[in-house]
C-alpha cells in the first residue's frame, strides 16, 4: 500500500475485512469504512528510531511488516528465526537487524491490539513427511545420486540454478575429507556450443557428465547431440523450458521444446524424453537418465519447465533405493 493506492486498496477489502496499514501517515477520513477493522501500526516511523542507515530503514519496513503478521496470524515465530538464520547466520549485521526489525513489529502489535485475529493459523500434520523444493535443486541432487562427476554449462534463464545446487551438492559430497581433493569438475563454458562438446567428451572418457540448458541452449547444441547420438555416447541434457529465444519474457514458463528435443540434431534421430511432474519426480528421472543413457548409449533429455525447476513445491521427501 502507498499513497498512490490507498484509495483502490481499500475498496478492495470485503466486508468485515481487516486493513494493515503504516499509521506513520495517517489515513484521509474519506478512507475510513464503518465494515473495515484498521490495524494502524507506524512501521516507518518504527523503523526511523531505530535504525540509522537510510537504505536499512526502508527495507526493514517489511520485515518488522512480517513481525506484525506474526502476531496477528499467529504464525509460529521460531519457524521465522530458523529461516532468517538460514538466510543470514554467516552475515551478523543481516541477521541481527532482520531479527531487530521482526522484535519491533512484534512487539507494538501484541501491545496494542488483540492477538491473535479471529483468523488465523493454526498447526496442522498435512506436510508430515513432506520437503519444500525446487526442481533445479532436486534435479541436480538426482545427479549426484546418479553419480554424476561433470558437468559444464553456459548461464541461462530459468537453468542456472541447477548448476548452483550441483556444486553445492559436490561441495558436501563430492570432496575428499581428508585432503581436500575435488572429485568432481564443473566447466563454465563460452557458449552451449562449448558445454555439450565438453559434457560429450567427458562421457566418452567414462565420467557421468550432463549439462542444463534451456530452448535456445538446445537450438545451439542440435548439432553435436546428433554426433552423440550417432556415435552411441551417453549423455544426459537437462532442459528447463522457458518462454521464446529472447522476446523480453524468459521468465515465464512454457513447454516448447519438446519436438526441439525430440528429434534434435539433423537425420533419423528420436531421442528419449523424460517428463516430471514434480520436484520429487525430478530427483527420481534425474537419477533414471543416466542409467537410461548408458543402458541405450544415446543422450537422454529431462524436460522441466520453470515452474517446476524454479518455483518451491510441497513434495514427497525423496527416497532412494
Amino acid at each position: 500500500m502507498n499513497a498512490q493506492t490507498y484509495e483502490r486498496d481499500v475498496s478492495e477489502v470485503r466486508s468485515g475485512g481487516y486493513l494493515l496499514y503504516d499509521s506513520s501517515w495517517p489515513l484521509d477520513a474519506a478512507l475510513i469504512r464503518d465494515d473495515v477493522t484498521y490495524i494502524g501500526v507506524p512501521l516507518a516511523q518504527m523503523c526511523n528510531e531505530n535504525f540509522r542507515e537510510s537504505r536499512e530503514r526502508v527495507l526493514m519496513k517489511n520485515i518488522a511488516t512480517a513481525g506484525v503478521l506474526i502476531e496477528l496470524l499467529n504464525i509460529d515465530g521460531a519457524v521465522i528465526q530458523q529461516l532468517i538464520e538460514e538466510k543470514y547466520g554467516r552475515k551478523k549485521g543481516l541477521r541481527d537487524s532482520n531479527a531487530k526489525a521482526l522484535r519491533l513489529g512484534s512487539e507494538y502489535v501484541r501491545e496494542n491490539f488483540p492477538c491473535p485475529l479471529p483468523f488465523h493459523l493454526q498447526t496442522m500434520s498435512a506436510n508430515t513427511g513432506k520437503i519444500l523444493i525446487d526442481g533445479n535443486t532436486a534435479a541436480a541432487l538426482g545427479c549426484v545420486y546418479a553419480g554424476a562427476t561433470v558437468a559444464a554449462w553456459y548461464p541461462i534463464t530459468p537453468s542456472t540454478s541447477t548448476m548452483d545446487a550441483f556444486k553445492v551438492f559436490c561441495d558436501r559430497f563430492r570432496k575428499d575429507k581428508v585432503t581436500g581433493e575435488q572429485n568432481y569438475l564443473i566447466l563454465q563454458a563460452e557458449d552451449e556450443l562449448a558445454a555439450i562438446g565438453m559434457v560429450i567428451g567427458a562421457s566418452w572418457s567414462g565420467a557421468r557428465s550432463f549439462t542444463s540448458t534451456a530452448g535456445p541452449g538446445i537450438s545451439l547444441m542440435n548439432e553435436l547431440l546428433g554426433f552423440a547420438y550417432f556415435t552411441e555416447i551417453p549423455v544426459v541434457v537437462i532442459d528447463v523450458q522457458r518462454v521464446g529465444p529472447s522476446t523480453g519474457m524468459p521468465t515465464r514458463t512454457q513447454q516448447g521444446d519438446i519436438l526441439e528435443c525430440a528429434y534434435a540434431s539433423h537425420g533419423d534421430t528420436k531421442h528419449i524424453l523424460l517428463f516430471p511432474a514434480n520436484p520429487a519426480e525430478c530427483f527420481e528421472l534425474a537419477a533414471k537418465s543416466f542409467d537410461l543413457a548408458e543402458q541405450f548409449q544415446t543422450p537422454v533429455f529431462l524436460m522441466t519447465d520453470l515452474d517446476i525447476g524454479m518455483n518451491d513445491w510441497v513434495v514427497p521427501k525423496t527416497r532412494v533405493g
